[in-house]
């Protein structure tokens, strides 16, 4: 396989976080979203992405497969071991709605072309665009919050894709300076994760992209 991905990019840090967890070798192609005007707008990528944006993940059989949740849901279905959806259907409906709930509520708009939409068409000043980022954020986090479980991850003693979805959010966060220790589940939940050799691997620090 191989992932088209950048090492900030949220969506594809996920879906690096599930292919470690599932055990699942790939190959890695950098697409720098920022360096050149980004890399996602070239004619190359923009053919293999029409949306121009990571990741995009071509199939040991040369299907390409683009936005992260779909991803995320091919690999549970064809790599079902280990699982990251609960075996009941309410459950992996929860599961469900705490990963749409970052990668539709909140990524949307505190992506990164939607923030440099702000600066260069909008004339937006930087102080205004990070608390632009940082309010979607905080409307979010205490739904997170309200929603995970007991723990130790998100929904229980193993990692989910709730669990794939926060820990890429909660680096976001961090990056703009958002306060999160009113989330004592959320932030349970990380440390758990971090803990796993699949998310210290897929972590922005630790790819050969990283600046």
């Amino acid at each position: 396989m191989r992932l088209y991905t950048y090492f900030r990019s949220s969506a594809a840090y996920r879906v690096r976080i599930a292919l470690g967890l599932k055990g699942i070798a790939y190959e890695p192609a950098f697409v720098h979203l920022v360096r050149g005007g980004g890399a996602q707008h070239k004619p190359d990528y923009a053919a293999l992405n029409p949306m121009r944006l990571v990741p995009a993940l071509v199939t040991d059989e040369g299907a390409v497969l683009t936005q992260s949740l779909a991803i995320l849901e091919w690999l549970e279905e064809t790599h079902p071991a280990p699982a990251l959806l609960p075996a009941q259907p309410v459950a992996r409906a929860h599961v469900r709605a705490f990963a749409a709930t970052i990668a539709c509520d909140i990524h949307p708009i505190d992506n990164l072309r939607v923030l440099q939409y702000l600066k260069r068409e909008m004339g937006q000043p930087q102080e205004a665009i990070d608390t632009w980022y940082r309010h979607w954020i905080g409307v979010a986090l205490p739904a997170l919050e309200a929603m995970a479980g007991d723990g130790p991850f998100c929904f229980g003693p193993a990692p989910t894709l709730a669990d794939v979805c926060l820990v890429p959010q909660l680096f976001n966060a961090r990056r703009y300076n958002c306060a999160l220790d009113a989330f004592p589940r959320l932030l349970r939940a990380e440390a758990a994760c971090q803990a796993l050799p699949a998310f210290q691997e897929a972590a922005p620090a630790a790819q050969p992209d990283a600046e």
